[in-house]
């Protein structure tokens, strides 16, 4: 049996060729965009970077950054559906300290100094505008938080997305000194430290947008909680960058450890850097609950349960420390909210999981300014 190749079973169009952009890929485009973000770009250059933006991969000298041992430690993360509200409503400028905050403040906690950040910025259609504001608040927060934004991509995909959506990713890449790992020597009568929250940072949106939702509420109405600001705005404040509170604590040697409460608040969160046989007590009722968490409870009839183990509460980074006051002292000059939320004690199993209990916990009581 053979196959007859000779005639075509379709013909090429004769006056008319096939194009990229054609197909909704501008190439152009993105070279427009890597011109207009490089000097957003420039201004996170740190010692250690190696060429420039737009090679094929970058380039990163750990001992130049005076590493003499290092552990590296990465991480990868988004912003969650807090993307949508940020579409919807088109404030988009300040994503990037969310995309930037969710890697970062998880390798502090490991002692590693941000050294070097990647984005991945996806799109059905290439807004160069949109785009350029997105990347420039990455490179602030990069710049924020002493990390050289070194490469990323951007990928224009014509039908994966809907008109004006986009994706977001992040990978951040740090180094610690062998000898300086987090978490070490944590034992019972340390302290535990909770590091105020700007709001809910970038987790439990979609609980959130369900509440606005069954509230028949728009973005551009005004918060509830906040009368002085939009409700898509107040919602959209940027997660805090933590990196230099810790980092100056690590350095100080004041820190056994230290943990990022995101999705899972602090019950899920707490324990993962405590070691076994080990309890954490928190009194719910030391620190006070921003506005946001109170009507979110108050307008989504959330149980204290379940608010705990979405949101972080108002606390989004906690330190176990021995030394509280000159973690006090360190943390004076900075825009840091701190306060003693608990301490760590034994369990009377040495070989038990490690937990959190509280002693009290946190009210949520919400009080409507109209009241």
């Amino acid at each position: 049996m053979t196959s007859d190749f000779s005639e075509p079973k379709q013909t090429p169009c004769e006056n008319d060729s096939a194009t990229y952009a054609q197909s909704g890929v501008d190439i152009a485009a993105g070279d427009a965009l890597i011109e207009a973000i490089k000097p957003a770009v420039s201004k996170t250059r740190q010692p250690g970077v190696m060429g420039n933006l737009g090679g094929f991969g970058a380039l990163f000298d750990v001992k130049a950054a005076g590493f003499k041992d290092p552990i590296l430690v990465s991480g990868t993360d988004g912003v969650g559906t807090k993307l949508l509200l940020a579409i919807e409503t088109s404030l988009c400028d300040n994503l990037g300290f969310d995309l930037v905050g969710m890697c970062v403040n998880d390798l502090i906690v490991q002692g590693a100094k941000p050294l070097f950040f990647l984005d991945y910025f996806a799109t059905g259609k290439l807004e160069l505008e949109q785009a350029q504001r997105v990347i420039t608040g990455i490179s602030n927060a990069c710049e924020d938080c002493g990390c050289a934004l070194i490469g990323g991509e951007t990928a224009e995909m014509p039908g994966m997305y809907q008109h004006g959506h986009y994706d977001l990713a992040g990978f951040a890449v740090g180094a610690v000194e062998r000898d300086s790992l987090l978490p070490q020597n944590i034992a019972p009568g340390a302290k535990i430290i909770g590091l105020a929250s700007s709001g809910p940072h970038s987790n439990g949106f979609s609980l959130i947008r369900s509440i606005v939702k069954s509230q028949n509420l728009a973005w551009d109405d005004i918060a509830p909680f906040d009368p002085d600001q939009l409700l898509g705005e107040a919602l959209l404040a940027p997660t805090k960058l933590y990196v230099k509170p810790v980092i100056a604590l690590h350095n100080a040697g004041l820190l056994h450890g230290a943990a990022h409460i995101t999705g899972g608040g602090i019950p899920g969160n707490l324990p993962r850097v405590m070691p076994k046989g080990s309890v954490a007590i928190i009194d719910g009722e030391s620190w006070p609950m921003p506005a946001v968490f109170s009507w979110l409870a108050y307008a989504g009839k959330v149980s204290t349960e379940e608010m705990l183990k979405v949101f972080n509460c108002g606390i989004g980074m906690i330190l176990i420390v021995s030394d509280v006051a000159a973690v006090n002292e360190l943390l004076k000059d900075t825009d840091t909210e701190a306060y003693v939320i608990g301490h760590i004690t034994a369990a009377e199993d040495q070989n038990s999981e490690p937990t959190v209990e509280f002693s009290d916990f946190p009210d949520f009581t919400f009080i409507s300014g109209e009241d």
